[in-house]
């Protein structure tokens, strides 16, 4: 599902415009981003944790030249599904 997919159907389901669907789900994603860049969780119960992992550096392979390449430690963003979710995608 993309983007547009996704706005069209959340504007459906709540009987709102496109527009005010497209607002929504932009404040959604902003708040979420907002608060993992402060370093904290989004807990959607029923759904599943937002939260950031710290990686470590390490060594990787160019898969073109074969050539060992160092990655640099980044946080990066990580979710973890919660248990309705997860009930609901294996049927």
């Amino acid at each position: 599902m993309k983007k547009k997919e996704l706005i069209a159907t959340i504007a459906e389901k709540s009987g709102i415009s496109k527009v005010a669907a497209a607002k929504a789900l932009k404040a959604t994603t902003d708040a979420i981003a907002d608060a993992l860049a402060k370093g904290e969780d989004v807990q959607l119960v029923g759904f599943g944790t937002f939260r950031t992992k710290k990686r470590a550096e390490r060594t990787a392979k160019n898969p073109r030249t074969g050539e060992a390449v160092k990655v640099a430690a980044a946080t990066v963003a990580a979710f973890k599904a919660g248990k309705a979710l997860k009930d609901k995608v294996n049927g």
